[in-house]
């Protein structure tokens, strides 16, 4: 490892020597995860690290063979192939801007079918309660489905299902659980504030807590969906998580007639009200949040299911 300096900051390079023990294998794991990360952002490390990987023969000719196929590949389908001279050409550094990466890694959260059913849901418990006058019956329903819309997000977020470059991103020091931890991160930015401001618009219904109610809840079931998802996948502990609160919870409330009814609301409004049930979500996003982080090696693995 070398480093250079000048103005009062020291940064470091990969030396020949930390190339060639990263090539080999030898290196502990957060210091090849250091390696990798730098040299997202330096070429001519990147450059040396590449032909120290490729001097070994054992991975020179595997290296060889699959950069072959796929020049063949893209011949195939009759798409150009770049010549050397415009291959080399290389973006720089400080083309992309930290907020550009970042938005990059959220694409696949923010998908446009769930955006817009986060917005027909926002928009229309607003359009029933003030344009039909149902004033009383939609911010149960909106209150009791709000914990579920952020479960679709994160099951668009992660995986070979949702994202085309999963093989990829997942091999990256950038993947895994910190990948899916910024894309789930989208999914709650964008829909925390949607469904929160929605329901403070609505109409007082008695009997039911406030508007940020079923935001404990909604933590704890995302939580509960990205611990479940290390098993099992995202896709299928999303889906699992809003299935279960669907039938204890969506079911019975849209079962109602009319949804507001004193014991619809009872019902469904002690999952929400008091502190009793606050702490108890709270505790259950802990306990998911503790069960996640011991399970954070398991999002490094390409999905089975």
């Amino acid at each position: 490892m070398t480093t250079t300096g000048g103005t009062g900051m020291s940064h470091w390079h990969v030396s020949e020597e930390l190339a060639g023990r990263y090539a080999a294998g030898s290196m502990t794991e957060t210091d090849a995860w250091s390696v990798e990360k730098h040299v997202e952002a330096c070429g001519g490390c990147a450059a040396r690290i590449s032909a120290a990987v490729r001097a070994r023969p054992e991975t020179g000719a595997a290296l060889d063979a699959v950069r072959a196929g796929v020049l063949a590949a893209v011949a195939a389908e009759g798409a150009p192939v770049r010549g050397p001279a415009r291959s080399a050409r290389r973006r720089s550094p400080g083309a992309v801007t930290r907020a550009g990466r970042l938005l990059w890694a959220a694409g696949p959260a923010l998908r446009a079918p769930w955006l817009l059913a986060l917005v027909l849901v926002a928009v229309g418990a607003l359009a029933l309660a003030y344009g039909a006058g149902a004033g009383e019956a939609v911010r149960p329903l909106l209150l009791v489905v709000a914990p579920v819309l952020p479960l679709a997000g994160v099951a668009l977020s992660y995986g070979r299902h949702a994202d085309p470059m999963h093989e990829i991103t997942a091999a990256t020091p950038s993947g895994g659980l910190r990948l899916l931890l910024t894309r789930t991160a989208a999914v709650l930015a964008v829909s925390i504030p949607a469904l929160t401001l929605a329901g403070a618009a609505l109409p007082p219904s008695a009997g039911w807590p406030g508007a940020a109610a079923w935001l404990l809840p909604g933590l704890a079931m995302t939580l509960a969906a990205l611990a479940l998802g290390s098993y099992v996948g995202c896709r299928t502990g999303a889906t699992s998580v809003a299935v279960a609160w669907a039938a204890v919870v969506v079911l019975p409330v849209l079962a109602a007639s009319p949804p507001a009814t004193t014991g619809a609301a009872a019902e469904a409004a002690r999952y929400f009200a008091g502190p009793a049930a606050q702490a108890g979500w709270a505790a259950g996003a802990l306990v998911c949040a503790a069960l996640l982080a011991v399970r954070r090696r398991s999002f490094d693995h390409l999905e089975k299911l």
